[in-house]
């Protein structure tokens, strides 16, 4: 989708794309501006001892960009489980207990999708770690920038998780997605800390 027809899409009374899909769009971006840290880097003779570095940086950055980019419509399709679901008929209790059934299925994915996204903006803390190490400071502030977008997407995509779990009434399911994010979360801040040392100087 073309980037003005999306944010028309984010804009519209539809129910998708949502903050979900939106938060994939953020990480994407901040991998964007790892790619290009790394890539004028690499065309500077000045820092030549971090050339190697900066290659696998922007390999790293160009995979994790894809694996945002795809995860958008995941996020998406996951949600409009939970809408399809809900919109199921309830007149009897066959019907009832079959669309319970369908939107606590459908509502464990809802989780499961932003929980991903959360995992892989975990990985985006790190690879903006690896691109303040490269130690470009013409370019500091656009790895400053990649930090605050995989803040934003870390924090938006945990949003996403939690609001689920409001919902889900299968509690072993809860505690398990709620272990990982508590693994996550600290991964993230530790790879977080260290990219903003090197940013602030």
């Amino acid at each position: 989708m073309e980037f003005e027809a999306y944010l028309d899409a984010l804009a519209s009374a539809d129910p998708t794309p949502g903050g979900g899909s939106a938060a994939t769009l953020v990480g994407a971006l901040g991998a964007a501006l790892c790619a290009m840290v790394a890539r004028i880097t690499l065309a500077s003779p000045k820092l030549a001892p971090v050339h190697d570095a900066a290659a696998a940086v922007a390999a790293d950055a160009d995979a994790l960009r894809g694996h945002f980019v795809a995860l958008r419509p995941h996020d998406e399709a996951a949600f409009q489980a939970v809408v399809a679901a809900q919109a199921l008929p309830r007149a009897t209790d066959d019907q009832k207990a079959e669309r319970q059934a369908r939107l606590q299925q459908a509502l464990i994915g809802a989780a499961e999708a932003p929980l991903e996204a959360t995992r892989r903006a975990t990985e985006l803390f790190a690879l903006a770690a690896r691109t303040a190490e490269l130690h470009n400071a013409n370019l500091m502030s656009d790895v400053d920038c990649a930090l605050r977008f995989a803040r934003a997407a870390f924090d938006a995509s945990v949003a996403n998780v939690e609001v689920n779990h409001r919902f889900i009434k299968d509690a072993a399911v809860v505690a398990e997605q709620c272990g990982r994010l508590a693994e996550l979360k600290h991964a993230a801040h530790e790879s977080e800390s260290r990219a903003l040392a090197i940013v602030a100087g």
